[in-house]
């Protein structure tokens, strides 16, 4: 049997947390916080929807919510083989995402960073899924036609928001959101990782 080896593959791990309404309800309250502070927000990949500015890293909740994907944050520099003894992951920065119906992110990616994140506090049926492009330049030049994608050929895959789970990828990767159809909020909190050598 002829299997290919899948070399320079792109790493996209989903997440689903266990016991995570406690935490979506005090991100959720946190963020409705904020949004009532600033109700403009700022403008990046957004279209329609409110992004917030950079949370405090030092307030409660977003500590609370640190602690809590720190294990799924680990976990990726296992997988990747990163030498942990002499290095660390650190989060950057965060913030918050509310797209309502019509609602929708371009085509973007996160520089200055190494891995990035999105946590789904609420994310209603039809919401938008989060669209990953394939990173590859040469398949750009030349791309046969499939019949049907695969892990293989596919230059687009989706993944379809969730409450409670945390999607984690190279912040290299080019990604969007597709339009919430639905009429109610989708809630992503969105972050940043630096993996950086510890200092003394």
């Amino acid at each position: 049997m002829i299997k290919p080896n899948l070399f320079f593959a792109t790493p996209v791990w989903t997440i689903q947390l266990d016991k995570y309404e406690d935490i979506n309800e005090e991100m959720y309250k946190y963020i409705k916080v904020q949004q009532n502070h600033d109700k403009i927000g700022i403008n990046k990949s957004n279209v329609k929807g409110w992004h917030s500015n950079d949370f405090n890293l030092n307030d409660k909740a977003p500590q609370n919510f640190i602690s809590f994907i720190t294990k799924s944050i680990e976990q990726i520099m296992i997988d990747m083989n990163w030498d942990r003894s002499n290095q660390i992951a650190k989060i950057n920065n965060m913030w918050a995402i509310i797209n309502i119906g019509g609602s929708a992110n371009l085509r973007h990616q996160h520089g200055n960073s190494t891995i990035s994140g999105a946590y789904y506090v609420r994310a209603p049926k039809n919401c938008g899924d989060i669209v990953f492009y394939d990173p590859r330049p040469a398949a750009v030049f030349s791309h046969p036609n499939s019949k049907v994608p695969n892990a293989l050929n596919a230059q687009i895959n989706a993944i379809s928001p969730k409450e409670g789970a945390l999607v984690l990828f190279p912040s290299y990767l080019d990604h969007s959101v597709n339009e919430n159809l639905s009429n109610n909020e989708r809630i992503v909190v969105s972050f940043n990782i630096r993996i950086s050598t510890k200092t003394n």
